[in-house]
């Protein structure tokens, strides 16, 4: 076999070794959702939040909501009281936030396992949606 032969074999074998490591990366990256969504309801009202993750550690929001007295809101974990990112100190109809990056990414990744819930004065919590990939229209 002449030398030429012998590395042409190797070079394939290294190119598909690389392939192969850098293709967990490629698919995590694209099983991502950096626009996510809420249908919030409660209280016998509806609306929605539209979410973008901006960069590895910003998160934006736009609520649309004809609630009054809202004072706060937040992204938890399931319906449960554990908060995974606060959607600013009080409540503003637009603004972003910043987020542990391994916060956000588990967002992203897997959408429908966080709830966005909205606080008012008396009823903390009440109105509420869960999150999926894409954007919300009213």
């Amino acid at each position: 076999m002449t030398r030429t032969k012998r590395i042409v074999p190797r070079v394939a074998i290294a190119a598909g070794a690389a392939l192969a490591l850098a293709a967990p990366s490629a698919a995590g990256i694209a099983g991502m959702h950096p626009k996510l969504a809420s249908r919030l309801a409660g209280m016998g009202e509806h609306g929605v939040v539209n979410l973008q993750v901006k960069t590895k550690t910003k998160v934006c929001w736009t609520f649309d909501l004809p609630t009054t007295g809202i004072t706060g809101a937040s992204i938890h974990v399931g319906q449960k009281p554990v908060v995974l990112v606060r959607l600013g100190k009080t409540y503003s109809a637009k603004g972003c936030t910043t987020a542990p990056e391994m916060a956000l990414e588990h967002l992203q990744a897997k959408p429908g396992s966080y709830w966005v819930f909205v606080d008012t004065k008396g009823h903390p919590g009440d109105l509420r949606g869960r999150l999926f990939a894409g954007m919300a229209h009213m």
